[in-house]
């Protein structure tokens, strides 16, 4: 129950369930498929039967990105993939464009920072993109830009940059692109080659309804030859991307002992992803993200995008109402609803509530589920919200797709 302040009861260690429906920005929940496949048996790394194995993940990997060379496979989670990727690619010569968008594109610059010769860097509002038009102006004040960084979806904002255009821009004068597509792959329509991508990170984790323990990463010829040529690229170091740059080939060494169970959930993610269609993934990561949004509008309550059109398909998120908090509202829709919310990061921590729309639970049917449980936590806690106009605005899109 609310007490005075009107606040919820925060709950003991010894308290907590399992929630019923975790709507989280990730990790997700991972398929029944997926969590079978981890209960595989554990194979020798060195057994000719697991190298064959592991050879044709990363080929299948390659037909989920669209590329033409099997996919690098690090065997740590994606964010320290990332910060690998600015260790490996970021020569003592190079200077860096920095996209900053949200968190984790303002986070970039700090690794980057370990390794350039100098970093400019674009910083808007974070409920807002970053405008291609910018991109180009920087190119031509700063002609020596090498490397950019750029966030395709920055969780912690629930935004989306527009990756493409960027893309040809930075193709255009020659530089490197690495994108992080890690809460975006697999839920929408974007690819290495479709913004050029030369180092395009992501995992199982999110969009794919996985576990989030490996990162996938698309390579291109332009960044193995800089990488290869930067004196300061790690060796000998599982964040090393030379020293895993062969290991999908079933006749060459691991340089480090795989994440086996992970590999076998990852191979059962990708024959999920292919089997269902991915244009009907994104199809429906797209429409349960738009039924949430007229649900969370509906109800009197604000988007964080500044505007609908750099909203996320993959994670929804929503401005905290004055004179309640995200924990409060989080308490009270675990306890009363059984359902997770995730909260900002960082700079976001506190400003905004994100529902995830991610793998598993990217169905209509959990925008429902949603909205019933963001709208009657508020309501429990002194909220004047109208949870039957977004319940009904949400049906409105589902039923109209």
């Amino acid at each position: 129950m609310p007490n005075q302040k009107g606040s919820f009861h925060i709950m003991a260690a010894a308290e907590l369930k399992e929630p019923v429906v975790t709507l989280s920005a990730g990790p997700v929940a991972a398929y029944p498929r997926v969590l079978r496949a981890m209960s595989r048996p554990i194979p020798y790394d060195y057994d000719p039967y697991f190298q064959h194995f592991y050879e044709g993940v990363t080929k299948k990997a390659a037909k989920a990105l669209k590329v033409k060379d099997p996919a690098l496979i690090l065997h740590v989670e994606p964010a320290a993939a990332i910060e690998a990727a600015a260790a490996s690619l970021i020569g003592p010569n190079d200077t860096v464009l920095n996209l900053a968008s949200g968190v984790y594109g303002k986070g970039f610059g700090y690794w980057s920072a370990r390794y350039h010769k100098d970093m400019v860097e674009i910083e808007v509002p974070f409920n807002e993109a970053i405008d291609p038009a910018s991109v180009a102006a920087a190119f031509k004040q700063r002609p020596d830009i090498k490397v950019v960084s750029l966030v395709h979806h920055d969780t912690p904002s629930g935004t989306i940059n527009p990756a493409r255009e960027i893309g040809k821009i930075v193709r255009d004068h020659g530089a490197l692109l690495l994108v992080d597509a890690v809460s975006s792959f697999g839920g929408m329509d974007i690819h290495p080659a479709d913004c050029e991508a030369d180092i395009f990170i992501t995992g199982p984790g999110k969009c794919l309804g996985g576990a989030p323990g490996i990162s996938v990463i698309a390579v291109s010829d332009r960044a193995w030859a800089h990488m290869e040529a930067n004196p300061k690229a790690p060796r000998a170091s599982i964040l090393s991307y030379l020293d895993w740059k062969d290991a999908w080939r079933h006749d060459k060494s691991f340089p480090f002992t795989p994440s086996v169970a992970e590999v076998n959930g990852f191979d059962a993610v990708l024959d999920q992803y292919l089997d269902e269609g991915p244009e009907k993934v994104w199809k429906r990561h797209a429409l349960t993200a738009r039924a949430t949004r007229a649900g969370v509008l509906a109800m009197g309550l604000q988007l964080w995008a500044k505007t609908e059109s750099i909203a996320s398909p993959t994670t929804t998120a929503v401005r905290i109402p004055e004179g309640v908090t995200d924990s409060a509202i989080i308490d009270a829709a675990r306890q009363i609803f059984g359902v997770v919310f995730s909260t900002g990061r960082n700079d976001t921590m506190g400003k905004l509530l994100r529902i995830g729309h991610m793998g598993l639970v990217a169905e209509p049917v959990y925008a429902v589920v949603a909205i019933t449980a963001l709208g009657g936590a508020l309501r429990k806690l002194g909220r004047k919200v109208d949870v039957s106009a977004g319940i009904n605005a949400a049906l409105q899109v589902i039923e109209a797709a």
